[in-house]
């Protein structure tokens, strides 16, 4: 049995029930290791595997070999585990390491860091919008930008996840170029850093005006559409009704 779980900002006040109850089934609990530190006290008692960046692969591979063997594995990911995270890496390595699905697999949705990021900066998300993320190293910058000039033609909010690294320090401005390319210099930008977690930061900006130096990989940036507003320090896009 394998659970992929998600644990939103990692607290257990913004996971579900249901990802609580699936790690405290779990006989082992694999993860990046700065995930496994957020949920702390929640797996006190459990086998714990843990792995730093960029070993994704490995320790999801871990993960089926013990489900394979007999155990009930909880493989976590902060936010949501369908959206940048660990469900379908896990699903391809069942599809080639069990092809005969002989393992139970569950995947346990959690709150995701745009929608975390979105809570705190008010109402950005109310129509349509894109995520976006910034990280080259899996998908080519040319398809990233591609993507972003296709959702600056379609006037949909943007939100960036992994906007700015130590090594990646052009890309954020780059994307805000291809936007700006569609919607004026006013239009407002949201950045949270730490969203619902111990560090939480908050930056209101403009488009002509985000703060760059201020982004880490942290950080999600949400870039408003034609009719996203702030109002009273909050952005708010409003979804249509007519109340002005």
């Amino acid at each position: 049995m394998i659970f992929v779980v998600g644990i939103g900002p990692g607290s257990p006040e913004h996971m579900t029930q249901r990802a609580l109850d699936a790690l405290g089934e779990a006989d082992v609990v694999v993860g990046y290791s700065y995930y496994i530190e957020l949920l702390g006290e929640v797996l006190r008692g459990k086998e714990v595997l843990s792995t730093g960046m960029t070993r994704e692969v490995e320790r999801c591979e871990k993960a089926v070999e013990l489900a394979l063997s007999g155990k009930k594995v909880a493989v976590v990911s902060t936010g949501d585990p369908g959206v940048y995270g660990m469900a379908g890496l896990v699903i391809e390595l069942l599809g080639k390491m069990d092809p005969e699905g002989a393992v139970e697999l569950e995947i346990v949705p959690g709150v995701s860091a745009v929608g975390s990021a979105a809570s705190i900066l008010g109402a950005p998300l109310m129509t349509d919008f894109a995520v976006i993320s910034l990280s080259d190293l899996l998908t080519p910058w040319e398809l990233i930008e591609k993507r972003l000039k296709a959702a600056a033609e379609g006037d949909f909010i943007v939100a960036l996840y992994n906007p700015r690294s130590k090594k990646r320090v052009t890309h954020l401005a780059r994307a805000c170029e291809i936007l700006s390319a569609h919607r004026p210099p006013h239009t407002p930008v949201g950045i949270v850093k730490n969203a619902l977690r111990e560090g939480q930061e908050v930056i209101l900006a403009t488009l002509s005006a985000v703060p760059f130096e201020k982004v880490d990989m942290m950080s999600v940036v949400i870039i408003g559409n034609s009719t996203t507003k702030n109002l009273g320090g909050r952005m708010v896009t409003p979804r249509g009704y007519g109340i002005d």
